[in-house]
């Protein structure tokens, strides 16, 4: 009975130390990548989209005030 527990234990080292060495290649796989840089946006592409979010806005307020039947909210 102890041969047979003894099986048992190097099954659960083995099982362990495969686990842990998963482990360590999934961190070391995360760490290795460089962080990519954050898009950022030219001052003609943000002054396009304020633009464009006014005008919907102006069009938004001419609909309301000419009664065009569509529900302010």
């Amino acid at each position: 009975m102890s041969g047979n527990s003894m099986r048992w234990t190097r099954s659960k080292n083995g099982l362990i130390v495969v686990v842990m060495g998963i482990v360590l290649v999934g961190i070391d796989g995360c760490a290795g990548e460089a962080p990519k840089p954050a898009s950022t946006m030219t001052q003609d592409q943000v002054r396009e989209h304020a633009d464009k979010a006014f005008d919907k806005l102006k069009q938004d307020e001419k609909n309301r005030t000419t009664g065009s039947g569509v529900a302010p909210y």
